[in-house]
């Protein structure tokens, strides 16, 4: 499901997320893989955020910025409390190609404005980077092995993805995926659309229908598209708010026998017919 920008700002302002948007009923607790023990919260959350050389430098600030400012809002916070344990479990990585994924932030419990200040700080102390390639898959399965060992237990397990291109390494990306939502784990997107395509980059039109259908799934998965730079910290805060109640919209009817809208691999055919073989860039 996509959320359009105009329904995020109600959203955000009311915190319950019950305005502007017809939402369905909060996910019953699904405990998929957990350990035994550990700390209980809300949602285990990985924040997967592309850094892959498509991303320029303002773009890479704006995306840094925009979590740094949403895990601080108020309404974030507002909305942590409303939760069963009034707590949630964060981590944040930066990924690009098959093998390129780094924790930024290993776990950490935010449970107010105080904890949230201080993993803000972290993530905002990390020096900006650049990588080669687009592995979403990558990302999606480094991620999903983290909950392995948070040392928490959360009642929803979910991973946030970021970027403005295709997979294009690695993994089929739909298959990855399916690994990951074989797990319990559901997976938001948040495709960023700020630039005009472009044959050079490898851009492709319609990226958000790309993450509907190729990356994103599970319980109350839902697609967040950014298409102007002054909504970007308006989307990355809605979004989170609405991962950590546990709130999505009510699932679109899809006609089971309409044809596929976009290629899942529309990634890996574009770099092949632009550099073949070529592992340069």
């Amino acid at each position: 499901m996509r959320i359009r920008l105009p329904v995020i700002a109600a959203l955000a302002l009311c915190c319950a997320l019950a305005a502007g948007l017809v939402l369905a009923a909060p996910m019953a607790p699904r405990f998929a893989d957990l350990p035994r023990g550990g700390t209980e919260v809300d949602v285990e959350l990985v924040l997967a955020v592309d850094i892959s050389y498509s991303m320029d430098y303002d773009e890479l600030a704006l995306q840094r910025d925009g979590y740094v400012a949403a895990i601080t809002s108020s309404e974030f916070l507002n909305a942590l409390r409303q939760g069963m344990h009034g707590r949630i479990a964060l981590t944040y990585v930066e990924w690009a190609g098959a093998a390129e994924q780094r924790v930024v932030v290993p776990w950490r419990v935010i449970d107010g404005a105080a904890s949230a200040e201080r993993v803000a700080a972290e993530i905002a102390a990390a020096p900006l980077r650049r990588a080669y390639r687009t592995s979403i898959s990558g990302a999606l399965l480094f991620s999903a092995k983290l909950f392995e060992t948070s040392g928490y237990r959360g009642i929803r397990r979910v991973i946030d993805v970021s970027g403005d291109g295709a997979n294009n390494q690695g993994q089929l990306v739909a298959v990855a995926r399916d690994e990951v939502l074989e797990k319990g784990i559901t997976i938001n997107g948040l495709p960023i659309m700020l630039k005009r395509p472009s044959a050079s980059t490898m851009d492709i039109e319609n990226l958000d229908i790309y993450y509907e259908d190729c990356v994103i799934g599970g319980p109350g998965a839902f697609v967040v598209p950014i298409q102007e730079r002054d909504k970007f910290r308006e989307a990355i805060r809605t979004k989170l708010i609405l991962e950590i109640a546990g709130l999505a919209p009510a699932p679109r009817v899809a006609l089971a026998a309409s044809k596929p809208r976009i290629s899942c691999t529309i990634g890996e055919r574009l770099w092949n017919e632009r550099w073949g073989g070529m592992e340069w860039r």
